[in-house]
C-alpha cells in the first residue's frame, strides 16, 4: 500500500522532488496535530541545516561581499518567511497533513508550519537523493528571491518577501492591530512593516487573508 497520496506524489515529482522512501516523505508533510508518531521535525531540522549550506555556498559563488554581507543575505534568503513564501508558490498548503483542528484555525497558512514543511522536504529530498541534487533543486526554487526578482503570479507574501531581500532590506514584519467582531464573523486587521521602507494595515475575514493584502498593499506602495 502506497503511503502517499497519488496526487501528492504526482506534485513531488514534478516540482522536482525524488521520491524514494515514500514513508519519509509522507512523514516531512505531517504535523504533529494529526496525532501520527512519525511527523516533519527531525526532517526539518535536517533540511535546515542542507538550506544553510546550499544558500551559503551559492552566495559565496556569486559574491565579493564582506563576511557580515553574506551573513545578513544568508539569514534573509533561509528564514522562515522566506521558507514559508517558498512553500506557498509550489503548493505546500494543499499537501500538509494536519489535524481538523489545526487547519481550521488556519495552520495550513501559517509561516511557521509552512516554513518548517520546506525545510522538511528539503531534508527528505538530501536523505532520498543526496545533496548535489538538493542543492541544484533548492537553486531553482529559490533562484528569483536569490536575483530579487518579483513574478507577477508571486503569492503577494512571497512577493514582498524577495523583494525585501533582493534590495537589502531587513524581513517584513507582520502584526494583528485589531480584531473585531463575533467568532463566526471575525475580522483582522493586520500590519505589515519593512524597516526604513514604511508600513501599511489591511482588514479581511482571517488573519491569513488579512496579511496577503496587506503584503499586496506594501508592494503596490513600495514595490
Amino acid at each position: 500500500m502506497s503511503e502517499l497520496d497519488g496526487k501528492t506524489r504526482e506534485w513531488l515529482a514534478r516540482t522536482g522532488f525524488t521520491v524514494r522512501n515514500e514513508a519519509r516523505w509522507r512523514a516531512a508533510l505531517t504535523h504533529g496535530s494529526t496525532g501520527e508518531t512519525e511527523n516533519y521535525e527531525r526532517l526539518e531540522w535536517l533540511g535546515d541545516r542542507v538550506l544553510g549550506l546550499a544558500i551559503s555556498h551559492w552566495l559565496f559563488e556569486r559574491s565579493d561581499a564582506a563576511e557580515g554581507q553574506l551573513a545578513q543575505r544568508l539569514n534573509a534568503l533561509v528564514s522562515r518567511d522566506a521558507c514559508a513564501c517558498i512553500a506557498r508558490d509550489i503548493g505546500v498548503p494543499e499537501h500538509a497533513r494536519l489535524g481538523k483542528q489545526a487547519r481550521d484555525d488556519g495552520a495550513h497558512d501559517s509561516d511557521n508550519v509552512l516554513g518548517d514543511v520546506m525545510e522538511a522536504l528539503l531534508g527528505a529530498n538530501f536523505l532520498d537523493a543526496g545533496f548535489d541534487p538538493t542543492r541544484d533543486l533548492i537553486r531553482l526554487l529559490w533562484r528569483e528571491a536569490m536575483e530579487g526578482r518579483r513574478g507577477r503570479s508571486k503569492h503577494p507574501k512571497s512577493a514582498l518577501q524577495e523583494w525585501a531581500a533582493g534590495s537589502r532590506r531587513k524581513p517584513p514584519e507582520y502584526s494583528i492591530v485589531e480584531r473585531s467582531g463575533p467568532d463566526h464573523a471575525a475580522r483582522f486587521t493586520v500590519r505589515v512593516m519593512v524597516h526604513n521602507v514604511g508600513e501599511v494595515e489591511a482588514t479581511a475575514a482571517s488573519k491569513q487573508q488579512a496579511e496577503t493584502a496587506a503584503a499586496k498593499l506594501f508592494m503596490e506602495k513600495f514595490g
